[in-house]
């Protein structure tokens, strides 16, 4: 590989470099033939300079991002994680197939309690599979704070597409804030970060226009503000700047090329909160795996990248000395920039302006329904906690609210959602959102990558039928800035039982306004998108605001799992549950 491999020594303090994709790799200790190699972390609190004022951050080997690892499939590694932070830590593989006890997840995988101040922590596991994944702390906001890095995983068999350079594009946002302070923020006013505000002094600026409907505006208005919700809520959180490899796009990570060479992308999302809409102008890309797994080759114009997606991409270069790699964000607040460059000392390319800001209509709110007394896959009847995403319409527990209502008294159980509906709605306006089409605001004919597009190469379950469906329904209260599962927050809440062998299908249904990119360790998740046993192979399904989503899983690794929303304050503030694969008939 082009990427040059560094010395144990080297890779502790390296920082990354601005030319030539060049990156530290963790190294791994001699030990006897035959013995598994052995990888050394270690984890420290440093101040960093990532916007032009040093801040405190953590991180490992010196490093942010971490070292990126570098694995073989079919071996077995022993990873040292030593923890010289001032608090409890841990460390999940993202998207790896281990044994539960291996998974890195405190109180939830089996028989890990995290790694105390001043320990170290021995992971041992072998490697099942290939491709692009990533590693993160599951400890509170550290990944926020730095404790991410990458994992590439070469494969005992060559992969069916060729390429000539090979580059790591890890994405993230960066705060110069507290991650503790943000969500305190966002308890205080869930609007915190939205600064684009809908204020009466643009509504009155909308009415003035020559094509406006002021009945129909001020109606909007007044819907939304019955759902004491802002269609300009695009994302929690705003100021973020954004890096790839660690680089903001003032200091512009610049990677190699070659004309005629092909150069595969592995772009990972360890942003803690960020979608980004990816594109390379002026070049086609050719999608070759999506979460770890081959798919077949598909040419793209651009994508959407969810919080913890990972996706590869070939790409051929050609006609000008130097192209940006442009990843902007959902809610047009900056861009994460890297430069394929055919030689050093090019001056970068200007920024693009940015797309227009996407703004939620009540069409984007119409809730899909779901079925009430649905299995939610606990040992004993769970209902709803109050206090939760209000019903609207028949639609199963959705967004809105009715007018005069106190939110808390909302989502009891046994309620009658078939009689709640907004004052004024016009439902036959509120087409359901396509649940797999990502609008990034592209150019008309573009191509641009949907979940119904990936085809997987190899499905080792195929096209059976699932045992039983589970109601997965996502929820929470805005105003108060907790997210849940079910009506429940993660301490509210029983886990998830499936049993060893089923084929479980997660019904997903989306009743908030925000994008929820819902992860479940240690098993795959193949969203029913249409193409039967070439359904594509996840490890992380983004649910759309509004939408629903079956997604099926075999249980096929016993344990305890966690399962959660990606967007990390999400996470920390309930929209969270542990999965527990059981053989049948043992105690839930």
């Amino acid at each position: 590989m082009p990427t040059p491999t560094l010395t144990r020594r080297t890779a502790l303090g390296a920082a990354a470099a601005l030319f030539a994709g060049s990156r530290s790799w963790a190294q791994s200790r001699p030990d006897p033939a035959g013995a598994p190699r052995v990888f050394d972390l270690v984890l420290e609190h440093r101040t960093v300079d990532v916007t032009g004022t040093r801040r405190p951050a953590m991180v490992i080997n010196g490093q942010l991002p971490a070292p990126a690892l570098r694995f073989r499939e079919g071996e077995e590694v022993i990873v040292n994680v030593t923890n010289r932070l001032r608090e409890e830590t841990s460390i999940h593989w993202h998207g790896l197939l281990l044994p539960s006890g291996q998974d890195g997840v405190p109180g939830i995988s089996d028989g890990f309690q995290g790694i105390a101040p001043g320990a170290t922590h021995q992971y041992r596991f072998p490697l099942i599979q290939a491709g692009t994944y990533w590693y993160h702390s599951h400890s509170a906001t550290q990944e926020q704070s730095g404790i991410y890095g990458p994992i590439v995983i070469e494969p005992r068999r060559p992969d069916p597409f060729g390429y000539e350079r090979d580059y790591i594009v890890e994405l993230s946002d960066w705060t110069d804030e507290n991650p503790a302070a943000v969500i305190a923020n966002l308890k205080r006013d869930p609007s915190y970060y939205n600064y684009s505000r809908r204020t009466a002094a643009s509504l009155v600026r909308d009415i003035g226009k020559p094509s406006a409907d002021p009945a129909a505006l001020v109606k909007d208005r007044l819907m939304w503000a019955d759902m004491r919700m802002d269609p300009t809520d695009i994302e929690d959180v705003t100021g973020y700047t954004f890096l790839v490899n660690g680089l903001s796009p003032e200091r512009n990570w610049m990677a190699q090329f070659r004309f005629g060479e092909r150069i595969r992308l592995r772009f990972i999302n360890s942003a803690a909160m960020t979608h980004f809409d990816m594109r390379i102008p002026g070049v086609r890309m050719t999608v070759v795996q999506a979460d770890g797994n081959n798919v077949e080759p598909l040419v793209v114009d651009e994508f959407r990248l969810a919080p913890a997606e990972t996706l590869d991409v070939i790409v051929r270069p050609a006609g000008a000395e130097q192209f940006q790699i442009l990843g902007e964000s959902m809610g047009r607040q900056g861009f994460a920039r890297l430069t394929l460059a055919t030689r050093e000392g090019l001056p970068p390319l200007p920024l693009p302006a940015h797309r227009p800001r996407p703004v939620l209509t009540m069409g984007d709110m119409g809730m899909p329904a779901s079925t009430p007394g649905a299995d939610r896959g606990t040992h004993r009847p769970e209902t709803d906690r109050p206090g939760h995403v209000a019903p609207m319409g028949d639609m199963g527990g959705g967004m809105g609210g009715i007018s005069g209502m106190d939110h808390s008294a909302m989502a009891m159980p046994g309620m009658d959602h078939s009689a709640m509906s907004m004052p004024g709605m016009d439902h036959s306006a509120m087409a359901m959102p396509d649940p797999f089409t990502q609008d990034v605001g592209a150019p008309a004919g573009a191509r641009v990558l949907s979940y119904r597009d990936l085809r997987a190469l190899a499905n080792p379950w195929g096209d059976r039928k699932p045992d039983r469906t589970i109601l997965i329904r996502l929820t929470g209260n805005m105003e108060r800035y907790f997210w849940s599962i079910n009506g429940r927050k993660f301490s509210e809440a029983q886990p998830i039982v499936f049993n060893t062998g089923e084929r479980v299908r997660l019904h997903f249904v989306n009743e908030t306004m925000m994008n929820h990119p819902m992860h479940l360790h240690g098993l795959w998740m193949v969203p029913d998108v249409g193409n039967g046993a070439q359904n594509p192979l996840k490890h992380v399904v983004n649910i759309k605001p509004g939408t629903s989503m079956d997604v099926d899983v075999v249980a096929d690794a016993e344990g305890g799992w966690a399962f959660h929303c990606h967007m990390l304050y999400h996470m920390e503030t309930g929209m969270m549950r542990k999965v527990v694969v059981r053989r049948a008939g043992t105690p839930a």
